[in-house]
């Protein structure tokens, strides 16, 4: 499966990306080493959306909070920066799209990260994966 992380990103020109705590949603629980994953940097924090592609070297549960039955499930993890992104993709021109019915994968990525506007991980469909792999050089 591939994924898309939504977080606070101090500097996109890094090649390692490490993110404590994060929220899961949408199947984003189910991460793991190896899984391709699309990085976009918030811009609730100052961020400018999809900003990288890369690869999963590690993830860890987040402890859980005693005392509250229910808890969103929270992972911290590192990516390894494997391209960087060659057009914007971000609130801005994913915003217009918001038939959620229509299976498009850019409506798709609208509601998962921005019809919540939280940080998360959240697990994408394969077409959310190629539509999103188009922002990428392929060389």
């Amino acid at each position: 499966m591939t994924f898309a992380i939504k977080a606070h990103v101090r500097d996109p020109r890094v090649k390692t990306f490490d993110f404590v705590a994060q929220k899961t949603m949408y199947g984003g629980k189910h991460v793991a080493e190896g899984d391709t994953i699309f990085v976009f940097a918030s811009e609730n924090e100052g961020g400018q959306g999809l900003i990288a592609r890369g690869v999963v070297t590690s993830v860890r549960p987040a402890a859980k909070r005693p005392g509250l039955a229910r808890q969103t499930p929270l992972v911290s993890l590192s990516i390894r920066r494997t391209a960087r992104a060659r057009r914007p993709l971000g609130r801005r021109e994913l915003r217009p799209l918001t038939d959620w019915q229509d299976g498009a994968p850019g409506t798709e990525l609208n509601f998962k990260f921005y019809r919540q506007a939280t940080n998360k991980i959240v697990g994408l469909t394969d077409e959310a994966a190629s539509f999103l792999a188009s922002f990428f050089r392929t060389s």
